[in-house]
């Protein structure tokens, strides 16, 4: 067996791309997508289609054209995979909760008017205060929710504590921070992104949190190596089809039983004053998190101003 199909032994695979090619061909579970990888994808000229419906259904408006294009992209995925497939609220809504919470509903509507379940989609959303508080309002709603962009532990915890559906610690931005900052190179459990989710699990499995870790934003396959047996790792096809010509034994690193037996990780009850401090008092999570969503909301600008165009072709 190659390692990809022992790790689907192990965890849930998860593919991270916007490209339907690639996702029949690896067969993951799951797909998640961002603003990053539907601007991609929307400039390719196999899925102009997709781009040129969602100008005309949106009737003059900028605001609509931007989540159909979002959500046409999820449903052609979900007709790939069998599992679901996490849509993301726009970046520049990072800090307001109550627009997230709106603006999550509208693409939930947009799906369910379409016939598909909300039990098939995951609203993405940054891990800001005020986006678990946009997660926790939604998931008492039964709309279920991936917090991204999440680096650190007080994150974590945050998310934990409001029961949302699911993370994604991003390990390959945790390597990055770090290796900038050190000049040196970290290989296997010495990964510094690595470490950072293993203590994420390990903590949520002793706390009994209903919240699942998906492990994301991966440098090389040594690091999805290291955390087989996370509850689900989402890859890009690149590497998904590295793991899947790789022979060798695939060991299990992380599992329940490990979990509850290793070092207690603290855990705080975190408010909001006690989440921003954490993030405060973590350099690497509170650069990562602005990074992350000045560069979401680039590429996000970037899709308006080609739906804009659009827009305009049709008027």
């Amino acid at each position: 067996m190659s390692l990809l199909e022992q790790l689907k032994s192990l965890t849930t695979v998860v593919a991270d791309t916007g490209d339907f090619a690639a996702m029949k061909e690896l067969e993951p579970v799951d797909a998640t997508t961002n603003p990053s990888l539907i601007l991609q994808a929307s400039q390719l000229e196999q899925y102009q289609p997709l781009v040129d419906k969602a100008v005309v259904d949106a009737k003059g408006s900028l605001d609509n054209a931007q989540d159909l294009v979002s959500v046409s992209f999820g449903k052609e995925i979900l007709k790939i995979v069998p599992g679901r497939v996490s849509t993301e609220v726009d970046a520049r809504l990072s800090f307001n909760t109550a627009a997230s919470v709106e603006k999550a509903k509208k693409l939930i509507g947009l799906y369910e008017s379409d016939g598909i379940s909300r039990e098939r989609i995951l609203i993405k959303l940054a891990s800001t205060w005020e986006g678990i508080q946009a997660a926790k309002a939604l998931e008492s709603e039964d709309i279920h929710c991936n917090l991204t962009l999440l680096f650190g532990l007080g994150q974590a915890i945050a998310c934990g504590q409001a029961n949302v559906t699911l993370i994604s610690p991003f390990v390959g931005r945790i390597l990055d921070w770090h290796k900038a900052k050190t000049g040196q190179d970290f290989v296997g459990a010495e990964d510094p992104g690595v470490q950072s989710v293993t203590e994420i699990y390990n903590l949520y499995k002793q706390q009994g949190f209903k919240t699942e870790v998906m492990g994301a934003s991966f440098r090389n396959t040594g690091e999805i190596i290291e955390l087989a047996g996370c509850d689900l790792l989402t890859i890009s096809p690149k590497l998904l089809n590295e793991l899947d010509q790789a022979d060798g034994r695939l060991e299990e690193k992380l599992n329940v039983d490990k979990a509850k037996s290793s070092e207690e990780v603290e855990c705080p009850q975190v408010d909001e004053s006690t989440f921003r401090w954490m993030l405060n008092e973590d350099a690497m999570a509170t650069e990562k998190l602005a990074e992350g969503i000045r560069r979401f909301a680039v590429d996000q600008r970037k899709l308006a101003t080609m739906l804009s165009e659009g827009l305009a072709a049709k008027a």
